[in-house]
């Protein structure tokens, strides 16, 4: 095959992912309402002409009882705004939308087993005293946020766990195949994309010759991968080499609000030693050999020791939702300290169904704690009113807050929304930088030398309100360092905003961010 058709393909490719991914989203789902709305309205102008005050009296009530009942709601105060605008345009199919995609029609069998899972392994990791006691001494400023996390679904608080971070996939990329090729009794491998390629090829590869040897090798993806990256039929591929394999909620010929809520992990736990999380997926441009949208800035890190348990954990609970008979193999595995391990790691995950925004509480927990700086890497920027608050709060008070997104986007619907916060925190003394070279994927916050988070955990209403996912936070550990100084080597690639280049930003660009900023929430 040719470069050329090679690349056509790519091509047809790419547009078939962008129109799935609008057709499926619930803002194309609105879209298309508002199309047979107003179809049926120009109907009823012809057919019904003398019912016609009826109609749009019926609309105007309905319309006004749904303003009244989202205003009361417990609703985010920017996805109250965004409903109210939706159901003005669209009474009835609004309200329609409304009510199945915010109550629990088509997802609760999948909240019902969720909610089991966590709640029959609430003890299987229990927090040891020693650690709190330890951590009272040591870092107290933190037990609110260790209580908390743990509260929601039994992920306590380490010592003794080292942590090696990796700036970009393409440094992991060796890390994890030379993990892999040490397994002696299970892999497990959670990852929102899945793609062959050279990376995705080198890992099959030794995960099919680990089965062989009898090693417990599973592996499960986002049902989305069915539509864009892999065959429906590839779970059963990879049971013929001995792999167990599954696809997370696959996407049926079958409405269901279950659909909106994907598994956006990326995890890697090997023999209960050694753990992995961070940005990259198995897929080529994760680690620069295929380019999409200039160079690829993405992070992982690797934890070694008592807190790969957790990972463990999250992993067996998402795989234990299809499961007739839910089973919890190796929590028993309890790795040894490490002897050179400093200070503290917690790793957590972040479940969309049990009304705990965790990702967002443990951000905002560091930038309310924040006394000389809070550095960011996000690839999108999509924020509701309470983190837009955090963030500008934060500068306010002197913290030097700073923002690393991408320079070259890979979605200009998102790009065109982030740029809509950026007069509002640039005022309050937030600093913007965009990546010259090419497109940030990595989703860390590193604070004040003393703390960091680095996982799967975007900025913006997907990763914060409708995604799993999970992170790796640290406290005292010697990677933070680490992180903070990939902030400050790559700030010296960005280019900085100011309130002048944003004046200078194309009308489009501005016109699609106010537009598109109405129904931020349901993207």
């Amino acid at each position: 095959m040719s470069s050329g058709d090679e690349g056509g393909i790519r091509l047809l490719k790419k547009h078939k992912k962008t129109l799935l991914r609008a057709v499926f989203s619930r803002a194309g789902l609105i879209v298309i309402f508002l199309l047979i709305q107003v179809a049926l309205v120009v109907m009823a102008f012809d057919w019904l002409s003398d019912y016609l005050p009826h109609f749009v009296t019926l609309m105007t009530v309905l319309s006004t009882v749904m303003a009244f009942y989202l205003l009361n709601s417990s609703h985010d105060p920017s996805a109250k705004l965004t409903w109210i605008v939706v159901i003005l345009i669209l009474p009835i199919f609004g309200a329609m939308l409304y009510a199945y995609t915010v109550s629990d029609l088509g997802h609760r069998l999948l909240k019902r087993r969720f909610a089991e899972r966590i709640d029959e392994t609430r003890q299987a990791l229990p927090q040891e005293a020693e650690v709190l006691a330890a951590v009272d001494r040591e870092a107290p400023e933190i037990r609110g946020l260790s209580t908390y996390v743990g509260r929601t679904g039994c992920y306590p608080l380490y010592r003794g766990s080292r942590v090696r971070y990796f700036p970009l996939g393409d440094e992991a990329f060796p890390a994890i195949l030379e993990e892999l090729e040490k397994a002696e009794r299970f892999i497990f491998l959670e990852f929102f994309i899945v793609d062959e390629g050279v990376f995705w090829g080198r890992v099959l590869e030794i995960l099919a010759r680990k089965a062989k040897e009898g090693v417990d090798v599973r592996l499960l993806y986002d049902g989305t991968n069915e539509f864009f990256n892999l065959p429906r039929n590839y779970p059963h591929r990879l049971e013929e080499l001995g792999i167990r394999c599954r696809s997370f909620a696959p996407v049926r010929p079958l409405v269901s609000t279950h659909y909106n809520y994907r598994d956006h992990r990326k995890i890697l736990v090997v023999d209960g030693r050694v753990a992995l999380t961070g940005g990259i997926n198995l897929a080529d441009e994760y680690i620069n050999l295929h380019s999409r949208f200039g160079h690829w800035k993405d992070s992982a890190v690797m934890v070694y020791g008592p807190a790969v348990q957790s990972f463990s954990l999250m992993f067996l609970q998402t795989w234990n939702v299809t499961e007739k008979t839910p089973e919890y193999p190796y929590l028993d595995i309890q790795p040894e300290p490490q002897e050179d391990a400093a200070g503290f790691v917690l790793p957590y995950a972040d479940c969309p169904l049990d009304d705990e925004r965790v990702g967002e509480w443990v951000y905002m927990d560091i930038l309310n704690r924040a006394r000389n700086y809070v550095h960011i890497f996000t690839p999108y920027l999509i924020l509701d009113g309470e983190m837009e608050t955090a963030l500008k709060f934060a500068a306010e008070r002197g913290v030097d807050v700073r923002l690393i997104l991408p320079g070259i986007p890979d979605k200009k619907m998102a790009y065109a929304l982030a740029k809509t916060h950026y007069p509002a925190l640039l005022k309050s003394g937030v600093k913007i930088y965009e990546y010259s070279p090419g497109f940030v994927h990595a989703k860390s916050f590193v604070s004040d030398d003393r703390e960091a988070v680095v996982g799967t955990i975007n900025l913006d209403y997907r990763s914060l309100y409708h995604h799993f996912e999970c992170a790796l936070y640290m406290n005292g550990c010697e990677a933070v360092a680490d992180v903070e100084r990939d902030f400050l080597e790559t700030q010296k690639l960005c280019r900085a905003v100011s309130l002048e280049t944003v004046k200078q930003e194309s009308w489009w660009m501005k016109l699609m961010g106010i537009v598109m900023k109405v129904v931020a929430p349901l993207f």
